[in-house]
């Protein structure tokens, strides 16, 4: 969602769900190499982005407590974008915080992720590869969440997430996100892990297929930090079973966690699952939503120029 106001712009920064996500080995300076199929879903934060007499960082939302009003990635992609395009005007950023802190979904690099690009629609300045090059420097998630705001589109991503393959023609999922767990640190996670040589994510680029295919696609695949994730947090293994108690035909969790999701076959579903977690769970994040599919992809693809 983007909308371009006289003197602001309002953009979603999407969530991101990893499907599957294959730790497959590590680099000399550390990084892991990661292969993970990732799909995107409205229902993350919203940044404003106004024209200021001078610089404001406003933040509101459900989650916005636990949020680092110095160390924020908005604030990081601010100042970013403005050495790599040399635009030196005040902006007032008011960043809506609608999903849980540290949850393995991509939080805080989509938010980084919508801060450049509604900088750049604001500005009319940067090119996408100066973009990209601020993403780069902002971690590893935010180049593939950059390119999900703009193609709304599935991807795998490899390397430690810098190369990227869309999957423009990927359909749209129904998908329940379930989290009653408080952040956890990714580095504390791949500290965790034992084995980083792991077996690679293998899909061969086909779209077309049935829902029980995929599902039985993705059983064959992992997430490689479920395990270090539930040994730090137990109450992830709960979670996943509310999920498959809830009608999930598949579930598992995402990223590097605390964060959970399930597959429905349809929205109705969804939405009943929905109200059976909240039910048991009052208080708790629980999101039922679609993932975007094939019929959104390409939607801001204009801000490439």
């Amino acid at each position: 969602m983007l909308r371009i106001l006289r003197n602001s712009v309002i953009i979603g920064a999407p969530v991101k769900i990893n499907l599957a996500l294959h730790v497959v080995g590590q680099r000399s300076d550390g990084y892991h190499l990661l292969e993970s199929l990732i799909v995107f879903t409205n229902g993350g934060d919203l940044i404003k982005i106004s024209r200021s007499d001078y610089d404001v960082f406003l933040l509101n939302g459900r989650f916005s407590d636990a949020i680092d009003r110095e160390e924020n990635l908005v604030l990081k992609a601010r100042d970013v974008f403005r050495r790599v395009t040399a635009v030196r005007e005040p902006v007032a950023i008011c960043l809506t915080k609608r999903l849980p802190v540290a949850s393995g979904v991509g939080g805080g690099s989509s938010d980084a992720a919508a801060t450049l690009l509604g900088l750049k629609a604001l500005t009319s300045r940067g090119r996408f590869g100066e973009l990209m090059h601020c993403a780069m420097g902002l971690g590893a998630d935010v180049p593939m969440c950059l390119y999900g705001i703009l193609y709304k589109s599935a991807m795998i991503a490899y390397g430690i997430g810098e190369k990227i393959r869309l999957l423009l023609d990927f359909p749209f999922l129904h998908i329940v996100l379930f989290h009653t767990g408080g952040p956890l640190a990714t580095e504390e996670v791949f500290c965790t892990l034992k084995n980083r040589y792991n077996a690679p994510l293998s899909f061969d680029g086909c779209c077309s297929f049935s829902f029980d295919s995929f599902i039985k696609f993705l059983q064959d695949t992992r997430n490689d930090l479920s395990i270090p994730a539930s040994q730090l947090f137990p109450m992830l293994d709960k979670s996943l079973d509310l999920l498959y108690a809830s009608g999930a035909i598949f579930a598992r969790m995402s990223g590097s966690g605390t964060m959970c999701f399930g597959l429905y076959r349809s929205e109705k579903e969804a939405r009943r699952a929905e109200e059976y977690i909240l039910k048991r769970n009052p208080g708790a994040f629980v999101l039922a939503t679609k993932t975007f599919g094939k019929n959104r992809a390409q939607e801001h693809v204009g801000l490439l120029e």
